[in-house]
């Protein structure tokens, strides 16, 4: 298993440089980050040869990609200002030496420190939506494979369907709709719709976690559908193995065949679809922070798209490249413990 650990890793060094490469591209061709920098417009041409020069932007773009893998402390200084005093563009370290620059929204501060105030809250929402996901996609799948064709089935399969094919924002809208508005004219409990916590209240436990009943409920319900219909599926198929009718020929008790016996292999399809849902956790929900006023990674990542802050946008895509290759050894290795048939060595 070692030896196929760091195979893996070895083989995802070249993929990151080429995945970084195709983002620096993109990033780099999508916007004017003169155009709104730090939320002034920059119009006067001698201030932005200034800006673009002090930026390094000026360079060719594969320049512009070494300086930001390797850094540019290599680099000869130069005078932007005019004012005779040499000096080299952005300062960067590179991050192959863990230096993703300074945001271009934020002037001097750290990319790492902009993503870094950003994280907690996006963790917060994200695991919390991922363990109601797992745990009540279990529990639906494990009863609509024991009682197949029952009335709580059909039912079960009608909403799953429902709610897969409706986009996010629809139930984040519906939602805010019935449980804020309407229970809010009704008369009744109502939750809140935007940010963490009340303003006049102040951020404690119970304000942020009142506040998180919808974002959470949003994200949580169309991959509860998705999960639960995986579920389903792969329970009946183990069910009907040998080692199954075996185990209750030997008078095991039934919560024992099924939880212990059954749902061991029957996880193995979901394994794969949680190990690629992981990674995203850090991303955030786009369209569910935007819509609910989460201060998180996707509402980070919208804003900052918007005024194409290059380096912190490079920062949130770059982390969530490399999460997804520790992820997918992870679940690799979560495979083979789960089915020791499978070996990698």
């Amino acid at each position: 298993m070692t030896r196929y650990i760091v195979r893996r890793i070895l083989q995802a060094i070249p993929l990151l440089l080429i995945v970084s490469l195709v983002l620096f591209v993109l990033m780099q061709n999508m916007g004017d980050p003169i155009a709104t920098l730090g939320g002034r417009s920059v119009t006067r041409s001698a201030d932005r040869a200034r800006l673009t020069c002090q930026l390094g932007l000026d360079y060719p773009i594969t320049l512009q990609y070494v300086f930001w893998l390797v850094g540019n402390d290599w680099m000869p200084a130069r005078d932007c200002d005019g004012d005779g005093v040499a000096e080299r563009a952005g300062q960067l370290k590179g991050v192959l030496r863990g230096d993703f620059g300074t945001s271009l929204v934020n002037r001097g501060k750290p990319v790492f420190e902009v993503i870094g105030e950003r994280i907690p809250n996006t963790l917060l929402l994200m695991v919390t939506a991922e363990v109601v996901i797992i745990l009540g996609a279990i529990l639906l799948g494990i009863y609509s494979a024991l009682h197949q064709y029952s009335l709580a089935d059909n039912i079960i399969t009608a909403l799953s369907f429902v709610f897969y094919s409706m986009p996010i924002f629809m139930i984040a809208l519906l939602s805010m709709f019935l449980f804020a508005v309407s229970f809010k004219r009704w008369g009744l409990p109502y939750l809140p719709t935007i940010g963490m916590y009340d303003p006049r209240v102040g951020r404690t436990p119970i304000q942020v976690m009142w506040h998180m009943v919808l974002p959470v409920f949003s994200i949580a319900l169309i991959s509860l559908a998705g999960y639960s219909r995986y579920i389903r599926s792969t329970m009946l198929e183990v069910m009907s193995q040998d080692y199954i009718r075996t185990a209750r020929s030997k008078g095991l008790p039934r919560r024992e065949v099924i939880y212990v016996h059954a749902l061991k292999n029957a996880a193995l399809p979901i394994v794969t679809v949680v190990g690629l849902d992981l990674p995203l956790l850090l991303g955030g929900a786009l369209v569910t922070e935007r819509i609910f006023g989460w201060p998180g990674m996707g509402l980070l990542f919208l804003e900052r798209v918007g005024r194409t802050d290059v380096p912190v946008l490079m920062g949130i895509l770059m982390l969530i490249s490399v999460l997804v290759v520790v992820f997918q050894i992870i679940t690799d290795i979560t495979y083979a413990w789960l089915d020791p048939r499978i070996r990698y060595d």
